[in-house]
């Protein structure tokens, strides 16, 4: 496949960000509750511009509640998780020069799939009460998250310098062992409901009530962008290989561990509020870099929209397929497995050490 040129990656970036916009808009006008079309822009102008269009008074407060508590908030998730789930996939990749690299590659989303396992089925959101102010499943999914990111870092770190395959293969081994503490925990849990309920949050789920929920992941999302959008360079130096990195001056050490903390961070945070959500890091990149090439310049923008934009269409088809929701994990796997075959197939990219 040609690579867009200059001014046509400009133009894709156009594309993708007024896309974006576009289905971030649909999306707050879909839900459970069919709202009527001019009722949902008179109570987003109100509640934006603080402005009372013709007959506002008249619609019912629940339809506000539903619009500016549940929908909108709901769409600016679908895209701080695309954005987040994209930067780390891309970073994740570079990082360990490995194409096949996804955001969970460092026990991420096992760690955090044991501690939201704990919280669930054994009763953990009563302890972490006494700890963290009630913050129930989510505390324990993060705590789950980044015990497993350290676990995996100390693993790659001991014996000798940490290498990608080291990196790689310590997740593993660390995926495998909370697995395996999750399952018993299942086995030995006496609760179905508690069951059925880890089951919906580890296919993942978007829902969200009210824009609290908001701060925190959009925070960490910008900082981890801001400072990305430093790296750039120093992400397509990694992608010539460990030997040539070091021989340009990068620290190649350092930097592997500043960015595994700050990719652990985002994708924990990412986890404990929305669930697993699997292929965005993984395909969202491989899509971007056979539209743009490797240079991070282009691929970085051009893969944080593509990977709101995908996650914002997935969820308003969660939505909008049956009458009773479907979790968001599953039409990200069912859209994403096909793609990343047809990608692997056609080859039609390379991965490093160009444009």
């Amino acid at each position: 496949m040609k690579k867009l040129g200059k001014l046509s990656t400009a133009g894709l970036i156009l594309i993708l960000f007024v896309g974006l916009m576009v289905a971030v808009t649909v999306s707050v006008f879909i839900g459970a509750v069919q709202i009527p079309f001019d009722e949902v822009v008179k109570i987003l102008v109100y509640k934006i511009f603080h402005i009372k269009m013709a007959g506002f008074d008249e619609i019912k407060a629940t339809h506000v509640i539903i619009v500016w508590q549940l929908y909108a908030p709901r769409a600016i998730m679908g895209v701080i998780v695309g954005v987040s789930l994209a930067l780390a996939g891309v970073v994740m990749q570079a990082m360990v020069q490995n194409p096949l690299a996804d955001p969970y590659i460092l026990g991420i989303s096992s760690g955090a799939s044991l501690g939201a396992t704990f919280a669930f089925l054994v009763g953990a959101g009563s302890l972490s009460i006494a700890f963290l102010s009630n913050a129930g499943v989510a505390f324990w999914a993060f705590l789950g998250a980044m015990g497993a990111s350290v676990a995996v870092f100390m693993l790659a770190s001991f014996g000798s310098r940490m290498t990608t395959t080291k990196l790689i293969l310590s997740g593993t081994i660390i995926a495998s062992v909370c697995g395996a503490f999750s399952n018993l925990i299942v086995y030995l849990a006496p609760s179905d409901s508690g069951i059925r309920s880890l089951t919906f949050w580890l296919m993942g789920a978007l829902a969200q009530e009210g824009f609290d929920n908001l701060y925190l992941p959009g925070i960490i999302l910008i900082i981890c962008l801001v400072f990305f959008f430093t790296q750039l360079r120093t992400l397509n130096t990694m992608l010539m290989g460990d030997e040539t990195a070091t021989t340009l001056g990068v620290n190649l050490a350092t930097m592997r561990k500043v960015y595994i903390m700050l990719n652990a961070v985002l994708i924990a945070v990412i986890v404990c509020n929305c669930g697993l959500i699997g292929f965005v890091g993984l395909i969202i990149p491989h899509i971007a870099r056979a539209l743009v090439g490797t240079n991070h310049w282009k691929l970085m923008p051009v893969a944080c929209l593509a990977g709101g934009l995908f996650l914002v269409v997935a969820d308003i088809f969660a939505r909008s397929l049956t009458t009773s929701e479907i979790p968001i994990g599953i039409i990200t796997a069912i859209v994403g497995t096909p793609v990343f075959a047809y990608i692997m197939i056609k080859k039609a990219y390379g991965f490093g050490g160009g444009d």
